[in-house]
């Protein structure tokens, strides 16, 4: 809904406006016009604030119902905010990434069944490895060819350098 401010038709916001240093999070609650990057430092109205390193709130909650029923949209987080002060009703809004998943409450018995669950199968596992391993073993005969009688004049011309290096060492 667009709202009529100064003769001119402008859609209005509630949102958050970054204004701690570096490594300190603290935000104003402001209203600002869509069009306006949160960055500009352009502001209507300053509504509160909010210290994310102290979770200290403060907003002045007639304000925001009042441009609420003006027509004023409000971000997700400021949303969040605004339920858990109690200056409106409802239940929150997820603000995490699309890419990560939504966290399930799960009851701590199933956890415990499936943490059971998977015990058993990797307990189990490597006794069919073994047995599968056993059925696929097919004894085979040496095959006697040039490789293995090179190989054989290897391992006794290593043998003949160990001892003589073992003579020269005592």
């Amino acid at each position: 809904m667009a709202i009529v401010f100064d003769s001119i038709l402008v859609m209005l916001k509630i949102r958050l406006q970054r204004v701690g240093r570096k490594h300190d999070p603290s935000y104003r609650v402001v209203l600002t016009e869509v069009s306006q990057g949160p960055k500009s430092g352009k502001f209507i109205e300053n509504l509160g604030f909010y210290d994310a390193r102290t979770d200290v709130r403060q907003v002045k909650g007639e304000r925001v119902k009042y441009w609420i029923e003006n027509g004023a949209q409000i971000s997700d987080t400021v949303h969040n905010i605004l339920v858990n002060e109690k200056v409106i009703d409802g239940k929150k809004i997820n603000v995490l990434p699309r890419k990560t998943p939504i966290k399930k409450d799960v009851p701590e018995d199933i956890e415990k069944k499936e943490e059971v669950n998977k015990e058993d199968v990797a307990i189990n596992e490597p006794q069919k490895e073994t047995e599968e391993l056993k059925k696929d073993i097919i004894v085979e005969e040496p095959v006697v060819g040039e490789d293995t009688i090179i190989e054989e004049e290897i391992v006794e011309e290593k043998l003949e350098t160990e001892e003589i290096d073992n003579k020269v060492q005592k």
